[in-house]
């Protein structure tokens, strides 16, 4: 047998050598990116609000007996779908009770994020309610669309008759982003992971029906 079978040659083996100073390394990389991770989940968990003061109010009820907080995605299905019954229950409940939305643009929706920063700057405006609702009536035209959508609600705020150059440079504030994403935030550090994902009086609710959702913010009036 020849000595290249009976031993590793000194290239061989320095070669071994970089290959296994590479593994540990790539192992210590994604140690230290998890542990980076698990710290920053602690860091948003400790500093998560549920609600704050420049959450946008949908209704501010003088007598106000409960609030109810929405984590919501424009471009989500779901959300549009229940878009209706919490308008239904700010007919009904709006005296008493305060309806809060917050964004929370999912990755997998191409123009969520784009959708938040127009709402956003027309909230800048005093119009978030009125954006909010063209969002959801107009969902269904512009949703999971390839093309850009800026110029879309871009249109949806030229007609509410907004200051356009206003609007223009708020859109491009990366301040109107961070705004966006302060929400994003926050749920995240709530454990909000989907849309829509609500919270009555700072606890999570998840009603199977719409008559126990009903029944859910009957108990918080009445308590």
């Amino acid at each position: 047998m020849s000595s290249s079978r009976r031993a590793m040659t000194l290239p061989n083996k320095i070669a071994l050598g970089f290959l296994l100073l590479s593994a540990l390394a790539l192992v210590g990389f994604f140690v230290a990116s998890n542990a980076n991770d698990a710290t920053e989940r602690e860091d948003l968990a400790a500093s998560a609000q549920v609600l704050r003061e420049n959450s946008h109010r949908l209704s501010s009820p003088e007598d106000e007996k409960a609030v109810l907080v929405e984590f919501l995605d424009f471009e989500c299905e779901s959300c549009g779908a229940v878009y209706p019954f919490v308008e239904e229950l700010r007919a009904e409940y709006g005296d008493q009770v305060s309806f809060v939305s917050r964004y929370f643009p999912l990755p997998g929706h191409p123009n969520s994020m784009t959708a938040a920063v127009a709402v956003e700057a027309a909230a800048q405006q005093g119009e978030f309610e009125a954006m909010y609702q063209r969002m959801f009536e107009t969902q269904t035209e512009w949703s999971h669309s390839d093309q850009p959508q800026a110029p879309t609600f871009r249109s949806y705020a030229d007609s509410l008759g907004l200051d356009m150059e206003a609007y223009d440079t708020a859109v491009a504030d990366p301040a109107t982003q961070a705004r966006v994403m302060l929400d994003k935030m926050d749920g995240t550090g709530l454990g909000v992971s989907g849309t829509p994902t609500f919270f009555l009086d700072g606890e999570l609710i998840e009603p199977a029906t719409q008559e126990e959702f009903r029944q859910l913010i009957e108990a918080a009036i009445s308590s």
